[in-house]
């Protein structure tokens, strides 16, 4: 059986060893597989989070890993798929979930049974871990206003981690992170009014909402809590869990894939700013200024 890749990303991003156990060519160069890496791949089901950056030592080479990707191997054929091309879900049968190194070299001599270095530029995949943190604090202090000021007329299905009606996981569209910023797009449909959100009011008040949603952020990076990723298990689809204390016994805990934080204060200040576009529609930016 070919085996799920090892991860060490969620608590490192040490340089190490690994051994190839697959090599396929792509249209500019090669894709390799290994079986343990440092690289945080990019998502084929949510891309929120870029692929980290870094390199790939083999025989006195360095090779840019120009992308990093999730894959499964079909475990019959051997066959490699990679990002938007898997045709399986999580935990299928037969196949076997990786991470995929690429690099644009085809004529990098490199076999399985192999052994590279992998090394990831840390200083970008920090960039990112504060700003995947600071959106996830940004959506819960969304959630928490909009709850506490009384824009729900009726209760809830979801709730957040904090126990808030879950505004941000019903209206969310999309959710890009970038080095120290990220950008969420909402949208306020019928739906969401059905279920109980006075949009309308909501709108109107965005900039004041937006004002309290900072303050509340303030308040929980004063309090510099840890932050932890709670692991399942060390493969790539292992579950992982992003777990923040806010303030002495507030707990935030949710499933997440990415990476992030340590502690929140690793951070100066996190700011969110409202980009409206119309009655149905806004962009929320969050930006990130460190110690």
């Amino acid at each position: 059986m070919f085996p799920s890749t090892l991860v060490t990303f969620p608590h490192s991003s040490d340089t190490l060893t690994a051994t190839v156990l697959a090599v396929q060519p792509h249209a500019d160069g090669i894709d390799i597989v290994t079986d343990i890496t440092p690289f945080h791949p990019v998502s084929h089901i949510w891309p929120d989070q870029p692929a980290d950056k870094g390199e790939l030592y083999y025989s006195g080479q360095t090779y840019p890993v120009t992308d990093c990707f999730t894959g499964v191997v079909e475990h019959a054929t051997g066959q490699l798929y990679v990002h938007h091309d898997i045709p399986v879900k999580r935990n299928e049968s037969g196949w076997s979930f990786v991470v995929v190194h690429r690099i644009d070299h085809s004529d990098a001599n490199i076999a399985c049974h192999d052994s590279v270095e992998l090394s990831i530029d840390k200083e970008y995949q920090t960039s990112l871990s504060l700003a995947h943190t600071a959106e996830h604090l940004v959506s819960m202090a969304l959630n928490k206003v909009l709850h506490e000021q009384g824009y729900w007329r009726k209760e809830a299905d979801r709730k957040d981690p904090l126990g808030h009606y879950h505004f941000h996981n019903y209206a969310q569209e999309a959710s890009r992170i970038t080095p120290y910023a990220a950008l969420v797009s909402y949208r306020l449909g019928k739906t969401l009014r059905k279920r109980g959100l006075n949009t309308h009011e909501m709108m109107e008040d965005l900039t004041s909402i937006i004002e309290q949603v900072n303050a509340q952020l303030a308040l929980w990076i004063a309090h510099s809590g840890k932050i932890e990723l709670i692991c399942e298990g060390d493969t790539l689809t292992d579950s992982r869990y992003w777990q923040c204390y806010l303030q002495d016994d507030l707990v935030a805990k949710m499933p997440c894939g990415g990476t992030h934080a340590t502690h929140l204060g690793e951070y100066k200040v996190i700011t969110a700013s409202v980009i409206p576009h119309d009655s149905l529609h806004f962009e929320l930016q969050t930006h990130v200024d460190v110690i």
